[in-house]
């Protein structure tokens, strides 16, 4: 006899969760400035401080939790802060 699957819970789907997104700095690479990059976080960010994770852009940048996103520095990369605004 085969067991029959568990019966849903029945309790009721809740909003989604705004996402949370970390601050990270590239390097400058030859004519390129380094800037302030927006990471999506997905781990605790215990786990990610320091770290080198993929931006919203698509560059590898070191990730700074101490820092807020969207920061005020003025070297802001411009497509992480359009991506991020859209993902709010």
């Amino acid at each position: 006899m085969v067991p029959s699957p568990a019966a849903p819970s029945g309790a009721a789907p809740t909003a989604a969760a705004p996402t949370v997104f970390a601050v990270a700095r590239s390097r400058a690479h030859g004519p390129t400035a380094a800037l302030w990059h927006a990471v999506e976080l997905h781990r605790p960010t215990a786990e990610v401080d320091g770290a080198c994770e993929l931006t919203l852009c698509g560059t590898l940048a070191r990730v700074a939790v101490g820092e807020q996103w969207p920061t005020a520095a003025r070297d802001v990369c411009v497509p992480c802060t359009v991506l991020a605004a859209g993902r709010r």
